[in-house]
């Protein structure tokens, strides 16, 4: 199958941050693949109208529909693209994205079967998704992880002796960033010298939420707004300690790229992060929504440096398997 109709959120925005659909997508056309997306469209109902009459207007050219497939409004998307493939006989692929997508299995059956029951394959990029769906009757999920192009992430080994907090992610309610700012408070009032950087777009009006925050606690953010990839990867070398914040997850890239860059990782214990990542292997994890437990964690980071390192080049091990150049084989395999 070489002629390719990728459906998703292909915002050109600066304020947005780059999706799946523009990671993926461009790696496939590197490896001969034709493809054609949907959609650019900024407003929500022209989007969803230009996804549906890219299907139509590219039936007779189009092997097979990828679908980026997520848990929140998007995932009304994908229960009307995918409704009119089956008119149109189209194959297509749901890429599961959504951490809370489980959620949906049980709330939204009928629609998730619409979806799901139907497809061609399923694709997860998480061990955790995958287990999700086969727990609820579907058999044809195929994993596949996220993958990075590795010579993009040079090792950095980290010294402790101060605390440079590193978060990365779009400000969303999902996402927490309120705790970012809680833990810096934190870690300043009980005399732990730190700082915190903050790199992402806002989504839902948590941005000025953060802002508020810091200013109530006297606290200093850096925070850069959307960063190109290049720039926060340079950014990264000043900071020592990844802190990812999340009440719902998946598989998120920003993680597998601050493991590929050698920071330490703190994360909650959400969804798919224990199926990426192994406490005090590779990381530390940490309940949701809970200062304390951030805290500690860090101290932990800063009293044990043998191991803090060790658990940094185990992530980097990890996640060198994510590299593009041995991920593509299973897109290809797929595909054929």
């Amino acid at each position: 199958m070489k002629n390719l109709l990728y459906i998703g959120n292909h915002l050109k925005q600066q304020t947005a941050n780059i999706s799946a659909i523009g990671i993926l997508g461009p790696k496939l056309e590197q490896e001969s693949y034709i493809l054609r997306y949907a959609s650019s469209k900024p407003h929500k109902v022209a989007r969803l109208l230009d996804m549906l009459w890219s299907c139509f207007k590219h039936r007779k050219l189009t092997d097979l529909v990828l679908i980026d497939t997520y848990s929140t409004q998007n995932f009304y998307y994908a229960l009307l693209v995918t409704q009119l493939c089956r008119f149109l006989n189209l194959k297509y692929i749901p890429i599961l994205h959504g951490g809370n997508l489980p959620q949906r299995l049980k709330t939204h059956p009928r629609f998730s079967k619409a979806i799901f029951k139907h497809a061609y394959k399923l694709v997860s990029p998480s061990i955790y998704l995958k287990e999700a769906f086969e727990s609820f009757g579907y058999k044809n999920v195929v994993y596949i992880p996220n993958s990075l192009e590795m010579s993009q992430y040079p090792f950095h080994e980290k010294q402790l002796d101060e605390v440079n907090l590193l978060w990365v992610r779009s400000f969303s309610k999902i996402y927490n960033p309120l705790l970012a700012v809680n833990l810096l408070k934190a870690l300043q009032d009980q005399g732990i010298k730190s700082s915190l950087c903050m790199v992402g777009p806002d989504a839902d009006g948590s941005l000025e939420d953060v802002k508020q925050l810091a200013k109530n606690l006297n606290v200093s953010v850096t925070i850069t707004g959307k960063l190109p990839k290049q720039d926060w990867l340079a950014l990264s070398k000043d900071y020592n300690i990844f802190i990812n914040t999340t009440n719902y997850d998946n598989m998120p890239v920003s993680v597998i790229e601050a493991m590929a860059l050698g920071l330490s990782i703190v994360s909650t214990n959400v969804g798919g992060l224990p199926y990426l990542l192994k406490h005090e292997k590779d990381s530390l994890l940490v309940p949701p929504d809970n200062t304390e437990a951030f805290v500690a964690a860090i101290k932990k980071l800063l009293d044990n440096p043998e191991a803090t390192c060790e658990m940094a080049v185990q992530a980097r091990k990890k996640v060198e398997l994510f590299d593009w150049e041995l991920v593509k084989h299973q897109w290809f395999e797929l595909l054929s």
